[in-house]
């Protein structure tokens, strides 16, 4: 990181993976093409977790490169007169897999309770019904660091 004094640390970086809304999820290619896409996620323990659809580009490069680069931005307020920004952020670097039943199971559950805690009974029906069509992944973080001008 070129500014150290805006690091922040591993207590204040894990805080803002618990409460982002989303993150930016980044992969590449087998052929070296950097994609991300942003995604719904919680945290449980040290390790992210997500969801999406049964096949797609990221699953294409999930199955030729484990490795995966995962960005949350936190709170943001342009100071235009400074020509600067105050902004909070965390990127982690970390290793993919698929996760499958009972995990599976708690990962939905945890994301329904994370964005629609109150819908928690209807949304265990939308569970029950589209589990099939979707697939969890865990991204085991090797590395976290998190910066921010307050």
């Amino acid at each position: 990181m070129r500014r150290k004094d805006r690091a922040i640390t591993e207590e204040e970086a894990a805080a803002l993976l618990r409460r982002g809304e989303y993150g930016v999820l980044s992969t590449v290619s087998e052929d070296g093409n950097p994609y991300g896409v942003p995604v719904h996620y919680c945290l449980i323990g040290h390790d992210i977790y997500f969801h999406c659809a049964i096949q797609g580009r990221k699953i294409d490069h999930f199955e030729k490169n484990k490795l995966v680069s995962f960005c949350v931005v936190g709170d943001t307020e342009l100071l235009p007169r400074e020509f600067a920004t105050r902004y909070e952020s965390v990127i982690v670097a970390g290793e993919i897999e698929e996760v499958f039943d009972p995990r599976k199971q708690t990962v939905l559950e945890r994301l329904v309770k994370k964005y629609s805690p109150e819908f928690f009974e209807s949304g265990l029906k939308y569970i029950e019904k589209f589990k099939d069509k979707t697939r969890v992944f865990k991204i085991t973080i090797q590395t976290l660091s998190g910066k921010a001008r307050k």
